[in-house]
């Protein structure tokens, strides 16, 4: 099994521009693979923006609705134009690519994370499965139907958005499927996060990368729709805590604060899947003569008319 250097990319979404957010990505994605890294990671639905006005503005009035209607028409239809520019990335960088998009499916969005291949094909592609509080005026839920990892040359890849990271019986779902590098792209911002991913890491004995989009107020363009919805310069929507952690919870790299910037570290399957010998929460320490868990893998059925 290879080692491998992975990659958090803390950055600014070109707010509600799709085209301009996939060349930053692209921009990026070029700069990363420069510094070694072969799994690139960017934020929660990074493309073209996270909608932070649900948290901001009153539902289906005003601002939300004509933000809202932004983000649906920049948001990223899978395959499209902009998946195929953001598989273009990930094969000239010789890398996985792992990007956070506002899917597009139909009338409605979803919060989706892509995983691109070396290739430039998409291997993985899940949707968030629970959106929090006001982001489920938004986004669609997910089904269990895209929880399975991916096998790399250098480990299983998987994971999970934001807080379904806190949702005990997803974490266990996907452990039981195996994994040993988990991406957790995120919108939570503060040292509970960090928390929370030096957690992860140690409950799986998994190498975690958690990262998350920088915004201040002066990030919004002046053509936005409610843009006074955000304050100025310091209004710090969100100032990042992008980090990666070992699979004994110790900190890699980061917290990174208050900047853009690339984190790497180095990570190494067969130390992870060594450390399980001391705690498997799917293996010897599963006790499945007392626990099970019934997971529903089959997707949503199709809306059909006769």
């Amino acid at each position: 099994m290879e080692t491998v250097t992975v990659a958090a990319v803390q950055a600014t979404s070109e707010f509600l521009d799709r085209d301009a957010t996939v060349q930053k990505v692209v921009r990026l994605t070029k700069e990363a693979a420069g510094m070694g890294a072969r799994l690139i990671v960017f934020p929660e639905t990074f493309i073209p923006a996270y909608p932070d006005w649900v948290w901001r503005a009153t539902a289906w009035d005003g601002p939300f609705e004509a933000l809202t209607a932004r983000l649906r028409e920049q948001s990223v239809e899978v395959p499209s134009s902009a998946t195929e520019e953001l598989g273009k990335a990930a094969k000239r960088a010789e890398a996985y690519l792992s990007v956070g998009v506002n899917e597009l499916d139909g009338g409605t969005i979803y919060n989706a994370q892509l995983l691109f291949g070396p290739d430039g094909e998409i291997v993985r592609k899940h949707r968030k499965l629970m959106p929090t509080g006001g982001e489920r005026l938004v986004w669609g839920f997910g089904d269990g139907s895209d929880l399975d990892p991916v096998e790399t040359p250098f480990g299983r890849v998987g994971g999970l958005i934001c807080w379904e990271n806190l949702m005990p019986l997803a974490r266990t779902a996907i452990y039981g499927k195996g994994v040993d590098i988990w991406t957790a792209p995120t919108w939570d911002n503060d040292e509970n996060w960090i928390a929370n991913l030096r957690h992860i890491a140690r409950e799986g004995r998994v190498y975690v990368i958690g990262v998350c989009t920088l915004l201040r107020g002066s990030d919004i363009p002046h053509d936005i729709p409610g843009r006074e919805l955000w304050g100025g310069e310091e209004d710090w929507a969100n100032p990042g805590w992008s980090a990666i952690v070992d699979p004994e919870g110790q900190l890699l790299a980061g917290p990174l604060v208050k900047e853009e910037g690339i984190l790497t570290a180095e990570a190494d399957a067969e130390v992870a899947r060594a450390a399980r010998y001391k705690f498997d929460p799917v293996g010897h320490y599963s006790r499945p003569d007392v626990f099970t868990l019934v997971v529903n893998d089959s997707s949503k059925p199709s809306v059909t008319s006769e």
